[in-house]
């Protein structure tokens, strides 16, 4: 598969899942064209509900619509789908766990030039807190394919991050995503990289040119934040004594500090973190912020390097 932002992805497996379930409706909250639920309002316009800007009260209506039996995906973009409705996700969505799925785009700091504004940096940290809400970050188009129809097909409320940009497939035809868990795409015995979402890219770069200089790195998507893979975990933490955790993401919470819970708990072992510092984002290029906030190959291979020199101390 060619480049392809997973929103769009998005956007066309709706369409699909529509004409095969007659129970999936689709809520947006004024922003269907960028989310791409725009597709399946065209074919299935009595099934797709437009709440306006009213975040909060989409969430509750679809709760409603799950009460009744419904499959529902809510989509808006993720700095408006963890903060601004985190309040009605804990009361109307975990605590009855309503089959309810938040589809949020816009994620990270490559929405670009929208600013910090729309730069949802913390959402991760936000949802995995949340009790029963499963947390999903795919790394690729033909990844997010499958998270929407495992997401379809699972009782449950679900919090799923995509992107704004196009991403490289790092996946091909014969990949098969099994919720809760983790994916090595590279092997290696000196070390492991850990992602999600658009960094797992960048970590088969770093893994690749790691290799070139003599390190073995292993190269792990981590997809499912929450449950998280903690076997996977424990099993990098054994076999390459290693870990760096890379996540387009404050460093608090979300992927990090579910990896170095696990870590604590099974098989402690050095680690290094590629996230966001403590500070917000700015507007550019996606590209261009990328490199200012260090969350690309070149930054994660220099993280791997920190870790083994921390290993053999």
């Amino acid at each position: 598969m060619a480049d392809i932002a997973t929103r769009e992805v998005y956007g066309r497996t709706l369409v699909e899942l529509g004409g095969e379930r007659p129970d999936v409706v689709v809520l947006d909250a004024d922003v269907s064209p960028s989310t791409m639920t725009c597709y399946f309002a065209e074919a299935f316009p009595e099934r797709h509900f437009d709440c306006g800007i009213a975040e909060q009260n989409m969430v509750s209506i679809a709760a409603g619509l799950a009460s009744a039996g419904k499959v529902v995906f809510v989509s808006t973009f993720a700095v408006f789908a963890a903060p601004k409705v985190y309040d009605q996700v804990r009361m109307n969505l975990a605590q009855p766990g309503h089959n309810v799925k938040i589809v949020a785009t816009h994620g990270g700091v490559t929405v670009g030039e929208d600013g910090f504004s729309h730069q949802a940096i913390e959402d991760l940290a936000l949802m995995t807190s949340v009790p029963g809400l499963t947390v999903v970050v795919p790394a690729d188009g033909p990844e997010t394919e499958q998270v929407v129809r495992a997401a379809a097909q699972t009782p449950g409320p679900f919090y799923i991050r995509l992107g704004r940009p196009k991403v490289p497939a790092v996946h091909g035809d014969g990949y098969r995503f099994e919720l809760g868990r983790a994916e090595v795409l590279r092997e290696g015995r000196d070390v492991t990289i850990i992602a999600c979402g658009l960094l797992v890219a960048e970590a088969l770069k770093a893994a690749e040119s790691l290799s070139a200089q003599g390190v073995g790195c292993r190269a792990v998507n981590m997809a499912t934040i929450k449950p998280l893979d903690e076997a996977a975990v424990e099993a990098a933490a054994r076999e390459t004594g290693a870990i760096v955790v890379a996540q387009e993401h404050l460093e608090q919470g979300g992927l990090g500090g579910a990896v170095a819970q696990a870590l604590a708990r099974r098989y402690p072992v050095p680690v290094e973190f590629i996230s966001l510092a403590d500070c917000f984002g700015t507007s550019g290029p996606a590209d261009a912020l990328l490199e200012k906030y260090c969350l690309t190959g070149p930054h994660i291979a220099d993280a791997a390097r920190r870790a083994l020199a921390r290993k053999r101390s």
